[in-house]
């Protein structure tokens, strides 16, 4: 870390003497992937004119770090799948709206919701391409039944009389 006044370099542990304010920084940071997200998504949280407590951090980041490591979350009484891709989606779609979104929020809904959005966006897709792959075999096999009785019975009989003679 280097400090804003004097541009020494120090650990950040020397900059950080409140321990929840370590704590906030370690559980942030922890999540490598998501690290520098989460710290940008919890300032939507600051209040207007004054500083984010850490206490008010560690909560915050207390509330989301057992749904980022479990994968899920939960919204409107259902479970949905939550892996690292869509929370960092997510995050980035918060961000990306910091400046139409009333700040400061107050909780993790819209976050939770733009997750629940996705994966039902995700589970529909699929639930669509296994219908389509459903529907293409069932018109295949009744593409077949239709051919085999549309041929005339002429054809049919040649063709069992073929197939007779050439069985032992």
């Amino acid at each position: 870390m280097i400090c804003p006044c004097c541009q020494a370099d120090f650990p950040i542990e020397a900059g950080i003497n409140d321990v929840a304010a370590r704590n906030a920084v370690k559980r942030a940071f922890s999540l490598t992937p998501l690290g520098d997200l989460l710290l940008a998504y919890v300032q939507l949280f600051k209040p207007a004119k004054r500083v984010l407590s850490m206490t008010r951090l560690v909560k915050l980041l207390d509330e989301l770090l057992p749904m980022i490591q479990d994968g899920k979350i939960e919204h409107k009484g259902r479970v949905f799948p939550a892996p690292q891709d869509a929370w960092r989606s997510a995050l980035e779609e918060m961000l990306s709206k910091r400046d139409t979104l009333v700040l400061p929020l107050k909780s993790h809904g819209y976050l939770i919701t733009i997750i629940a959005g996705a994966a039902d966006k995700a589970a529909a897709k699929r639930e669509a391409a296994q219908e389509m792959r459903a529907r293409s075999g069932r018109t295949q096999q009744e593409q077949a039944e239709s051919a085999a009785k549309a041929m005339p019975e002429a054809v049919r009989n040649q063709l069992q009389q073929i197939l007779n003679k050439t069985q032992p």
